[in-house]
């Protein structure tokens, strides 16, 4: 896994760097104007958890590390989201959290899941 961040990254940096270096009549030319260009979610992310890394001076294992997590970490649903979600789904979800803060599994989590999902 490491190894993948290591070679997302050194990607990364080769492609700033083939940027970087084109000339600038050719960037002009292939270059769509500012407001056509989409940045992707990813690439946000990607952007802020360098800027952060940037900002805390961190390099090497330090900096893959925090990377690592920084890029792995799931945005939290926002209310918008939830409402988005039928009866149903938001139900289960309920009840998921329910048995999740109760610790139930196995044929507990199944009877609970069942009579919270019934009424």
């Amino acid at each position: 896994m490491n190894t993948r961040i290591a070679v997302l990254l050194m990607a990364g940096l080769f492609c700033a760097s083939a940027a970087h270096a084109q000339d600038k009549k050719a960037a002009e030319k292939t270059a769509a104007p500012a407001a056509e260009k989409k940045i992707s979610p990813q690439q946000e992310k990607m952007s802020s958890c360098n800027k952060d890394a940037r900002e805390k001076k961190l390099a090497g294992p330090e900096r893959q590390k925090f990377m690592k997590g920084c890029l792995g970490a799931k945005p939290a649903a926002s209310p918008a989201e939830e409402t988005k979600k039928t009866p149903q789904q938001q139900k289960m979800a309920n009840c998921n959290k329910g048995a999740k803060e109760k610790n139930l599994s196995g044929p507990d989590r199944k009877a609970f899941m069942s009579t919270c999902l019934k009424g």
